[in-house]
């Protein structure tokens, strides 16, 4: 069921009575995402190979490519963090076993159930995603990311994701390793569309939980439980990823690319005379989803699309607007049955708060100057010119305009009141493939 969270969104709105004595204050979304240190420097690069859009064991076909200004040597010497492949299963089992013997619990047996659990890679893998960090080809940490209502998943209600197995080389615990893996834990989980992230952690083990408090997770006592066996009280976490009840936002699904880039198509076109070539790059929705990552707003009780956003992959860069340190996004499009819902404001604050969770200290942007409903949400939302990026495109005709660019930084706040949508998109850059 390569799509079990994302297909729950449609629960949300009958389950959030019942959840509610277990939800962690849903109604304050962006206090708790502002609580995300800006401060994650590993690689969390996850190929697309399949037609599904799943996530797939990393092969060589898509290399490190950096975004503009980023240092080689750097990347060079950046522990990557993807999915484990078949022939990592046993190096990651025993790294697991290492890492716990050496916290707070070490000195408690280890029960066969438990054993088993932990070597059973290939049934985590099967449940969600496991992720590895390598140095070379050494693992030198893993987390493995669930769906709710799997074998191994334990605390995860219908629509969340649950994390287990966070462990850390001993040797390289201190490195902000452990941050790095739940950063791209929470990445994982935001691409399913679940509503929230889940964890628990031992009383004692306090260092987990000042990272968790760190990256904005909050307690939830009720869903605390204590071992029979061991006498181990685990502490339960939860970090809310859906910033409305009422929609939810994804990745595409192979049956969607059609709808999506027809929706998109539509958008572009109220406010933006497309050439030929222009709406080919509009239309190559596959072609984005298998390199980059393309966001799907739906509607949370009927799963109709009511919007659409591109991003890069971690340290890549999806256009030549954005330099080291920057997110930028493309093809920002609204339905045109969806507007004034605010769904071109949801989309651009699902950027800022990916931005986030990676580290990124600015989101940048390209615009056309006819479309003005964007620039009017941009602005609404705290971007501002960046006026020494922009340039004159020449069309082909030999008419011209000139190409906008907008920036934020990441962490900082707005208090601008909500804007309205329009059925037109926002394109970053790459306009010269207009013919």
């Amino acid at each position: 069921m390569p799509h079990a969270v994302a297909g729950s969104c449609a629960e949300r709105l009958v389950r959030a009575i019942l959840q509610q004595t277990v939800r962690a204050g849903r109604d304050a979304p962006a206090r708790r995402r502002e609580g995300f240190a800006d401060r994650l420097r590993w690689t969390t690069q996850r190929p697309f190979t399949g037609p599904d859009l799943g996530w797939r064991h990393p092969m060589t076909d898509h290399p490190r490519s950096a975004a503009p200004g980023t240092d080689a040597a750097v990347l060079e010497h950046t522990p990557d963090i993807s999915p484990v492949r078949p022939d990592e299963a046993a190096a990651e089992a025993e790294l697991i076993a290492r890492a716990f013997g050496a916290g707070p619990y070490g000195h408690l047996a280890v029960s066969a159930e438990r054993r088993a659990f932990e070597r059973d890679t290939e049934g985590r893998a099967a449940s969600g995603a496991v992720l590895v960090a390598r140095v070379g080809r050494r693992i030198v940490g893993t987390a493995s990311v669930l769906r709710a209502a799997t074998p191994y998943s334990r605390l995860a209600l219908p629509g969340e994701a649950e994390v287990r197995l966070l462990a850390v080389d001993p040797g390289e615990q201190g490195t902000g390793l452990g941050e790095a893996l739940m950063r791209a834990s929470l990445e994982v989980a935001l691409e399913w569309g679940a509503e929230a992230l889940v964890l628990d952690t031992g009383s004692r083990n306090v260092r987990a939980q000042a990272l968790y408090e760190r990256l904005g997770f909050e307690r939830v006592p009720a869903r605390d439980v204590t071992s029979a066996a061991s006498g181990v009280e685990a502490l339960a976490h939860r970090l809310p990823l859906q910033q409305r009840d009422d929609v939810c936002v994804r990745l595409v699904r192979a049956d969607e690319i059609d709808a999506v880039a027809q929706l998109t198509e539509a958008a572009y076109a109220v406010d933006f005379e497309l050439s030929p070539g222009y709406r080919a790059d509009i239309v190559a929705v596959a072609d984005r989803a298998r390199e980059h990552q393309v966001w799907v707003a739906t509607d949370a009780a009927s799963g109709a699309l009511l919007g659409t956003a591109s991003t890069p992959r971690a340290h890549r860069a999806i256009s030549p607007l954005a330099r080291a340190g920057e997110l930028d996004f493309r093809f920002l499009g609204v339905a045109a049955e969806a507007r004034r819902r605010g769904i071109g404001r949801l989309l651009v604050e699902h950027v800022l708060f990916l931005a986030r969770l990676r580290g990124t200290g600015r989101v940048v942007l390209n615009t056309g100057p006819d479309m003005v409903a964007a620039q009017r949400l941009y602005e609404g939302l705290g971007f501002a010119r960046l006026h020494e990026r922009e340039f004159v495109f020449e069309r082909p005709d030999g008419t011209s305009f000139l190409m906008l660019a907008y920036g934020r930084d990441a962490a900082s706040g707005t208090d601008a009141a909500s804007g309205t949508d329009s059925a037109s998109g926002t394109d970053s850059a790459s306009v010269s493939s207009a013919a």
